[in-house]
């Protein structure tokens, strides 16, 4: 299971796309309807059905502590599967730059990542994953990575 942890708009979804997808499924409340119900169930749901099929599954939510990702890597140990998180230091300013470009339901209020930003903080072994990696943005529309 790969778990992305950072701000809005830090680039976690394009980091799916390039680096994850088509090894990982993609599980993102993003992708409910807008209106749905019990998102964090629905989450949930769709991780142990594609932890119970064996398939690798990638989380693309803020996940900004332990209250959002420890079900994750709890749901994920019990079925044996290893949890790699990957931590999207904040850079508030850039965050909300591209925030700021997004458009219709892509954008989030300022208060929106300003309120994530409270709440978010570096995941660690401690936490239960098996492995931390930085995800930083590289300038040329790709990412570095760092254990």
């Amino acid at each position: 299971m790969a778990v992305l942890v950072g701000l809005q708009a830090s680039g976690k979804s394009t980091f799916y796309a390039q680096r994850l997808a088509g090894r990982y499924a993609l599980v993102s409340k993003d992708l409910f309807p807008r209106g749905a119900k019990n998102k964090q169930r629905r989450q949930m749901s769709l991780v142990e059905d594609h932890l119970a099929a064996g398939r690798s599954v990638a989380v693309d939510n803020t996940n900004p502590s332990l209250q959002e990702w420890g079900p994750l890597v709890e749901a994920a140990h019990a079925r044996g599967a290893t949890v790699t998180a990957y931590w999207f230091p904040p850079d508030v300013a850039g965050s909300l730059r591209r925030n700021a470009a997004r458009e219709g339901r892509a954008r989030v209020p300022d208060i929106g990542v300003l309120a994530t930003l409270k709440r978010l903080r570096e995941p660690s072994p401690a936490d239960g994953f098996d492995a931390v990696r930085e995800v930083r943005l590289d300038g040329r529309g790709g990412f570095e990575i760092r254990d």
